[in-house]
């Protein structure tokens, strides 16, 4: 096993093509007619979109097995590690309040929202580094292993209901209608991104730790084994413990993280062991440019209220007649990804490389 970082064409491969996917499901032409595989579930149950996110997730971890434990390994001091895990969580978390607040200027929205997707982004950063920094993997298994049951005995007692879990209530204490949702007959919110299920997050976050260090070894075969373990026990924890995004239960980390490591492996032999393109590695190396300048993108468009013109024109005011409203719509999402492909294909080119 390697004792300096490492850098794989399959992680920046499947890290990019997240991405992608991220643009595509953010961004469709007309929210009012997306095809069911490009929304998240309603509530309980996964779709295609549902599995987007912990990939990400899931991706954070590998690299913190691939970037940050090889320099400890390699003699850089813990406290350096430490500093710069932080420093670096810090500022995706201050991003992404960034982007909420140029949202909340722009698009004339009631409030501000705190939680976010960089902000959930930053804290298992920060809490997947500290662990794996450390604690041994023995250690981390534990604390997965605790995390995951943890968090289902602390929500069974209140149930899985919209606004009356136990999240709901955490996030309506904390932030009151500062939230995604917010239900002013009730007085009550909730948060996809809020606190308490930011803890099993986490947990998806060690998992890929986790796996970066068996990608690290070599070890494929364990990695394909384990992927079809994890989607395994999600499918059989879910009649107990539904299968939920919004509430992120420990049935949808094993679930969306057996899924993950499946491809993960399936990325490596083709990539890394055959020889295959890394389809989607430009957006994987400048992952947080691509994700942060589509939102600003997003939010100057609609600020200004060029976004509707533009699909008229470009798209919904010819093909709808012809192919339907969905159509049109998917195809806007496509163009948006094409447009951002091409921008950080140039930035590849050039060598220009957001790091934060």
């Amino acid at each position: 096993m390697s004792a300096t970082p490492v850098r794989f064409a399959s992680v920046d491969a499947l890290r990019g093509l997240t991405v992608a996917a991220m643009l595509l499901v953010n961004t469709p032409g007309d929210w009012s007619h997306v095809y069911a595989p490009l929304l998240h579930a309603e509530w309980h149950g996964v779709t295609p979109t549902d599995l987007v996110f912990p990939f990400f997730l899931f991706i954070v971890g590998v690299s913190i097995a691939l970037g940050v434990v090889p320099r400890m390994e390699a003699g850089v001091e813990r406290k350096v590690l430490v500093r710069a895990v932080l420093w670096r969580a810090t500022k995706i978390v201050a991003l992404g309040m960034a982007l909420h607040l140029l949202a909340f200027w722009l698009l004339d929205r009631p409030q501000f929202r705190p939680w976010g997707v960089l902000q959930r982004i930053g804290i298992c950063f920060a809490a997947g580094g500290m662990i794996a920094l450390y604690l041994k993997p023995r250690a981390q298994w534990a604390a997965v292993v605790t995390t995951l049951l943890g968090y289902w005995a602390l929500l069974a007692p209140w149930g899985y209901a919209p606004f009356e879990h136990l999240p709901a209530r955490v996030d309506t204490a904390l932030s009151g209608h500062w939230l995604y949702q917010w239900d002013p007959a009730t007085g009550r919110g909730q948060d996809p991104e809020g606190l308490l299920s930011t803890l099993p997050a986490i947990a998806t976050t060690l998992l890929g730790v986790r796996a970066g260090e068996a990608l690290r070894a070599g070890a494929v075969k364990s990695l394909a084994v384990a992927g079809v373990l994890a989607v395994a026990l999600g499918l059989g924890w879910a009649p107990s413990f539904p299968l939920n995004k919004a509430l992120w239960t420990s049935s949808y980390v094993l679930f969306t993280t057996g899924c993950a490591t499946l491809a993960l492996a399936a990325c490596h032999l083709l990539v890394d062991r055959h020889g295959w393109p890394p389809l989607g590695r430009r957006f994987g190396i400048n992952a947080i440019a691509a994700y942060v300048g589509a939102a600003v993108m997003t939010y100057v468009l609609l600020g200004m209220g060029w976004m509707g013109p533009i699909y008229q024109a470009g798209f919904a005011g010819w093909m709808t007649p012809r192919f339907g409203p969905y159509v049109p719509s998917l195809a806007f999402a496509l163009a948006f990804v094409g447009v951002w492909w091409l921008i950080v294909r140039l930035m590849d080119r050039q060598g220009w490389y957001l790091k934060v």
